[in-house]
Parts: C-alpha cells; structure tokens; sequence
C-alpha cells in the first residue's frame, strides 16, 4: 500500500465556486440530472465512473498524457471497437473496492465470487484490446493481468453461489479440504440415519405415525400423539409435553445427537477458518488486482469517451502550445441534451491579442449558457474527451475560475453582494495570463452605480493587470466602450430581435455590442401583468428623457472619467439668489425670522 501524492501544478485549478457554477455533478439546485456528469457518464463499470469522476474534478495540464488519451479514443471510434468492449466491461465487478476489502479482512463470500466471475470475464478484454494499433491502449493491456493462479483458487475454494456471509457456513466448495468433507459428510448423512431409526421406531412400537424430527432448542426428539401413549417403550424418556403429542428421547438418539451436532459445530468452524486462511493468501494478489483494476477502470472510461463522442457528435480537440482559445460550433453539452430544437452553435475566438470578449445581449438570450459551454469545452478537453465543437485549438490553461449565478450564504451571513464580491476577489488576486475566467454580470448586487464602477474596474483589471482569458457579461451596456480604450477587449452579443411586442432570442453570438437589453420584452415574456409593462414603460420614457444620471444604451457615463456635473436645481437656484441678498449682520432678530419662513417657503 502506497499513497499517490499529486502536485496542484499537475492539473488545471477549479475552485468550489467554479465546480458549484458549472455543475459537474450536482445541479445548483442539488440534483444529479442535468449536470455533466450525468451527460458524460456512460461508464460500463463502478471503477470506471470513479475515475471519471476524478478526472473531471482535477483535469490535467500533461500535453502527452491528454493526446494519449484522445489518440486512445480515436483507436476505439475506429471500427466501433468500444462497443463490444463497453459489453464485455459490464461483466467486470467493482474489484478495486472488493480488494480494498480483501486488504481489511472483511471481505464477504460474495466479493470473492464477484472477484472470481471478473477474472473469468479478463482473457475476453485482453484479446479485444490486443489487437488494437494504439501505444496507450498496448500499455494498459500490459497492465491487466489474467491471474491465472487466483482465478484457479477462487474456482477450487468458493461454490458458485455462496451465501453473503460466512457465518452459516455452506461457502467452501467440495474437495477444497478433506477435513471440512469429511465433517460435512457426518452430519449430511444425518437425515437418512434419521429416516432409518424412524421407520424401525415405528415397526418397533406399532405406532404408525410416529415422527422423529429436529428442532434448535430441543434437539433431536421422537413425537408420538397422545393417544398413543400406551404404547411406548419403557427407553423412552419424556422430553416435552404439547397439545395432543408428546415428544420423547432414546438412548440411541442422545448419542447419535451428540455425534452430529459436534459434527456441524466442528465443520463451520473448520469452514470459517478456511475462509480466514484464503483471505490471507489473497493478501500477496492485492498489487496485482489493484494494477488490473486501474487499468480496467482507465480502459471504461477511454471506451465511454468513444461512445459519447460517436452519440452525441464530438469531435477531437487540439492541444496547442501557446496562449489562446479557438472553437469553432461550440455547444453547450447539457442544454442541447434538453433542448426540443436544435442547438444554436457559436464560435470564439480569443487569443494574446484578444483576451477579453465583452458580452452583451438580452436576459434568456443564452450569454450565460455561451460562456459555461466555452469553460465546459475547455474542461473536456483536458480530461482527454472529444469535445461538443466542430473544432477546438486550446492553449496552455492553468485554471478555470467562474463568477456566476447570484445568492445568500445563509450559513456564514453573507449577502449575495459579499458572495459576489467574495468571488471576485478570489479571481483577481489568483488569475494569471494563462486563467480561463467567466465573469457574469458582476456587480448587480448593488446599487447602478457603484456596480458600474465596480465592474468597470474588475474588467479592466483583469485585462491590464491580469490579462486572463476572460469572458465578460453584463448588462452595463458603458463597459462596452472598455473595447476603444483597451485593444486586447473585444465586444460580442448574444443576437435577438423584436417581432412586434415580442422578443425572440436568436442565440447566435455576433460581433459587436448588443444595441440594447430588451428588459420590459423579456419581463412581458415570464408573464408580469400587462398594466405592470404598460407603467414600467411609461417610466422608462420619462427616466431616459429627464434624468442625466439614468444610464443610457450604449452612452458612456461621466462617472467612468470624472465626476459628474450636478444636474441644477431651479428652486436650489432661488435658494442661493435669496440667500445672496441678505447681508445677515443688518438684519433683526425678527427680520432674520421672517427672512426663514421666507426661504422656507421658496423651497415648496
């Protein structure tokens, strides 16, 4: 036994956050459907979902371990070849956990007829993947071994349908030990004795229905009914008294009791410690079912990349060096699994020179579903599965950050804008040039304007300072005009248009800003009452007609530069006028009163 220590510099980073908003395994809503995981898993075995679990929550940065991989799922998309493999893996047991249990001594009859019937199922796997032209595929069929030896002792030590539990015995098979045989076959030779002394009782008694039986309490007795009585042998000894019968014991049955049940005491004991002995001679197998057990595990999940890519239409990701991202037909591999229409796939292209894609477009409009789909992408990518993409150039990534999705963590007291601002922290102080961070509409957890400033301050630190790969969405359209003052910023927005009062998402990512959010469309659409849009409107209008400080589409605000000129108050104005003319030192005690009620009055 060994522990396997794993470096963080192995593996692409993914925080809690990032693993939470991406729902690998667990929706946000706690459930396993619709989540990757239950996308992606179609693993024949329990080793081989395991690993892929493991995989998926630390993906790897190793180029050469990663094309091997994809090379390996490539060898058995070849001729289907991971069809017939998937079947024939479904005959393999969860021996990996059987020899965790072998290794504590509480291996049960039935792990050992599991690990027996697995090892049967192995010269079957060893020949499909023989013949496979493919180095990673060659080395794992070195590391399977047939065992052989074990498989022969599992056959000659265990009968083919054991109890769950050694403690009733009837686990050994026969001829595995002499001494247990011959125990076993004294106290099974028991009933025919039994049947023997019955048929003689009766001839001797010339009681016809008379009955020897067994039960655990009294043993071994002869039942005669009562009516019988009088014709019982002087030898017979009253053992117990029921309802119209009465039970008896001989000599001759005492005896051959005693025999009996010390035969049985003797055999289960001797079985059980059959049982002890066979579980210490597995002990010097552990290292080799556990290198089988790896292998089979690595082989089910390369056979279930194959078959999910051949299902679900993925194709093979390239991993190339240098900074950037390039996908081309991207999906999103959870939505388009419940969607009844097709799919709408989008590209992207980001690279040293475009670092950042600023995000814009309607509520619903899928800006959200675009940037998971990218990180999922990236994700499958380095677990070694073909991805949900026409193509995909992926540059060296180290980690996966996300701020998404808005909420209260009750259990510590922090309100969704100290979450928010929890998370973004934590990407700012920890992203790094090669980082792929998704950051969604960050900052409405306040008030318009410190969210604007705030998120106008975290995009363009991440682009100066930081220079991650990031995607940006928002709905402060101002964050738009980031793109003329930074190069490395570029706009793109998730299309809709409008279709008389109704809006209808188009879902295709374009070039440019969006030209505005569609805000009252998309509340009409969750069905807030007409009267509700009608006001909502109404107020509209007035806001972007009389306030200066109402954010616009597309306008940059003052704020971002300066700050911004105080709209002017005309009775502020009065106020001043007024206050100008007095000259204080002239004025009475009940003048300067009279002048108070004065100014008061300007202010209605």
């Amino acid at each position: 036994n060994s522990l396997t220590v794993e470096l963080s510099d192995e593996g692409i980073i993914l925080d809690a956050a990032s693993r939470r908003n991406l729902e690998l395994e667990y929706s946000i809503s706690g459930e396993h459907k619709n989540t990757l995981i239950s996308v992606i898993d179609k693993t024949a075995t329990s080793m081989g979902s395991r690993l892929l679990r493991r995989w998926l929550n630390k993906p790897l940065r190793d180029r050469f371990t990663l094309r091997n991989r994809h090379q390996a799922v490539g060898a058995l998309l070849d001729q289907y070849r991971y069809e017939t493999l998937l079947e024939t893996l479904r005959g393999i047991g969860d021996i990996e956990r059987i020899a965790s249990r072998i290794a504590l001594g509480s291996a049960r009859p039935r792990d050992l007829s599991t690990l027996r019937s697995s090892l049967h199922v192995l010269p079957r796997i060893h020949s499909l993947i023989g013949s496979i032209d493919n180095p990673h595929l060659q080395q794992l069929h070195s590391n399977i071994d047939l065992h052989e030896a074990l498989r022969y002792l599992l056959d000659s030590a265990i009968i083919d349908n054991p109890p769950v539990v050694i403690r009733d015995g009837g686990v050994i098979a026969p001829g595995f030990d002499a001494e247990l045989d011959e125990l076993r076959n004294l106290s099974e030779n028991a009933d025919q004795y039994l049947l023997d002394l019955e048929a003689r009782e009766k001839v001797r008694t010339g009681i016809n229905n008379l009955k020897v039986a067994y039960n655990r309490i009294h043993g071994y007795y002869v039942e005669i009914p009562q009516s019988q009585l009088s014709r019982i042998p002087a030898d017979y000894i009253r053992r117990q008294t029921l309802k119209g019968v009465e039970r008896f014991i001989l000599p001759e049955l005492k005896k051959f009791e005693d025999k009996v049940l010390s035969a049985r005491e003797r055999a289960l004991a001797r079985e059980k410690a059959i049982y002890d002995n066979l579980l210490r001679d597995l002990l010097e197998h552990l290292n080799p079912i556990r290198n089988t057990a790896q292998a089979i595990a690595e082989l089910d999940v390369l056979s279930n990349f194959a078959e999910r890519a051949n299902t679900l239409n993925y194709n093979c990701p390239a991993l190339v060096d240098g900074a950037g991202i390039q996908i081309e037909g991207g999906r999103h591999p959870v939505v388009e699994r419940t969607l009844d229409n097709p799919f709408v796939p989008n590209d992207l292209y980001m690279d040293t020179r475009r670092r950042m894609l600023m995000v814009t477009g309607p509520n619903m409009g899928g800006k959200s579903t675009y940037m998971r789909q990218v990180a999922l992408i990236v994700l499958l990518a380095h677990i070694g599965s073909y991805v949900p993409a026409h193509t995909a150039r992926l540059g060296n990534i180290d980690r996966i950050f996300t701020r998404i999705g808005a909420h209260d963590d009750l259990s510590t007291g922090r309100s969704t804008f100290m979450v928010e601002m929890t998370e973004a922290a934590n990407i700012l102080n920890n992203a790094t040039a090669h980082s792929l961070v998704l950051m969604d509409e960050i900052g409405r957890g306040t008030s318009t304007f410190d969210g604007l400033s705030l998120a106008w301050a975290i995009a363009e630190f991440l682009a100066r300072d930081r220079k991650a790969f990031t995607l940006f969405a928002t709905h402060y359209f101002e964050l738009t005009s980031l793109a003329e003052q930074i190069s490395t910023i570029a706009n793109v927005h998730i299309d809709a248009v409008e279709h008389g009062d109704k809006i209808v998402f188009l879902h295709a990512v374009k070039e440019g800003p969006a030209n505005q959010s569609y805000g009252l469309q998309v509340a009409q659409l969750a069905g807030v009452p007409k009267g509700v849009i009608a006001q909502a409107k109404k107020k509209l209008v007035s806001l972007e007609k009389h306030s200066q400080q109402a954010p616009q589409p597309g306008q940059t605000l003052p704020l971002m530069f300066g700050t911004p000129a105080e709209p002017k108050d005309e009775i502020a104005e009065k106020v001043k006028a007024a206050l100008a003319a007095v000259d204080p030192d002239e004025l009475t005690p009940r003048q300067a009163l009279d002048e108070l009620y004065r100014l008061k009055r300007l202010m209605h």
